[in-house]
């Protein structure tokens, strides 16, 4: 049983947290900027709360980190009162966090100055996962702390991988967000199409489903969104956040990003309906409205 920190207690980070309580018996520490978060969480499961993020990592032989952005990734980590005031040597900062490749590469260069080790990754599946316990985890950063890092990381995912160097784990969640922001609007363009052309949505779904036209959001998304229901998960304020750092990203790459962009212009209509905290599915909004 190991001593394990967590800082940040959101939608994501708390059911997290949680599975690493309750699956793998550690003993935890959790710091949450909103107190009372904290202290419900700690009622659920059992652990302590801390009052500073570097209260909660001393000690930690594995300090975990779930927060909103670069800035909330900063301030948690090497401001006033960050963690890396405070993880011991030797011990491995696990970020899972959706962020830039550069906050990464720099937070890895300082925990190695420290003289402990920093991992990047973040991770996709969305509230459900999280909740399930069922998380795909893409990992930038060295071999060693990775596979200490890994039984524990487990208890949360159903898929983790080392991507490569630190910033890897980053870039292949800004891959994954490229690949789900044009899934959406191509479900959402044939949901409208076949609305409008007055055929049985299910039955078609039921159909095409089984063929190359089949995708997870296809599986999981169809049928709310026929229905304008669209609070079931990763919401369209993240998703602009996440869009916003793979165009940054590529800017950097020189990588082109045609539709990405476009569709980024669309959440941002959607966003102008009322539906920050839509689900990102809720892209057929724009087409139906």
């Amino acid at each position: 049983m190991a001593k394990v920190a967590w800082i940040g207690l959101g939608v994501m980070g708390y059911p997290m947290a949680g599975h690493i309580r309750k699956k793998g018996g550690h003993d935890l520490t959790v710091y949450n900027r909103n107190g009372a978060k904290a202290e419900a969480w700690a009622k659920e499961y059992g652990g302590s709360i801390a009052p500073t993020p570097a209260d909660a990592a001393k000690e930690a032989d594995f300090v975990f980190c779930c927060v909103g952005n670069d800035n909330d990734l900063r301030e948690v980590t090497t401001g006033a009162k960050g963690a890396f005031n405070a993880v011991k040597a030797g011990a491995v900062f696990i970020d899972n966090t959706t962020a830039s490749a550069n906050v990464a590469r720099e937070l890895h260069a300082a925990a190695k100055a420290k003289g402990f080790d920093f991992l990047d990754a973040p991770v996709s599946g969305g509230q459900a996962g999280a909740q399930n316990g069922v998380l795909t985890v893409m990992v930038g950063g060295d071999d060693a702390p990775f596979n200490r890092a890994l039984p524990v990381i487990t208890h949360y995912a159903r898929m983790v991988n080392l991507i490569g160097p630190a910033g890897a784990g980053q870039l292949t969640k800004m891959v994954n967000q490229i690949c789900i922001a044009g899934l959406v609007q191509g479900l959402s363009e044939a949901i409208h199409f076949g609305q409008k052309a007055g055929l049985d949505m299910q039955k078609v779904m039921d159909t095409i489903s089984k063929g190359a036209a089949q995708s997870w959001q296809m599986e999981n998304r169809w049928k709310t969104m026929t229905e304008g229901k669209f609070d079931f998960g990763f919401a369209v304020d993240w998703m602009r956040k996440d869009l916003g750092i793979c165009q940054e990203e590529a800017k950097r790459n020189g990588a082109s990003l045609p539709v990405t962009t476009i569709v980024d212009g669309y959440y941002a209509e959607v966003q102008k309906m009322g539906g920050s905290r839509w689900d990102t599915s809720s892209l057929i909004a724009r087409l139906n409205r």
